[in-house]
């Protein structure tokens, strides 16, 4: 029993380089979605997003003085 003690260090071993590869990839995986998230906003498709979010938030802000949304009318 005691010559398969040296199995259980391999997977010790094993399962650390998985975790490292794996954290490795995760990382690798934010760099790409972070230079996909800034060519996006240089683009003109990521611009007219960004105006037109801007442009709802602020009519938002501005339709709604106090008034209700829905007004009811009886008769």
């Amino acid at each position: 029993m005691g010559c398969f003690a040296c199995f259980d260090g391999g997977k010790r071993r094993r399962k650390e380089e998985e975790r490292l590869a794996s954290e490795e990839a995760r990382a690798k995986a934010a760099e790409a979605a972070q230079r996909r998230q800034e060519q996006f906003e240089q683009s003109a498709a990521g611009k007219a997003a960004r105006a037109q979010i801007a442009a709802a938030a602020k009519q938002s802000a501005n339709s709604n003085k106090g008034e209700p949304t829905l007004k009811w009318q009886m008769g």
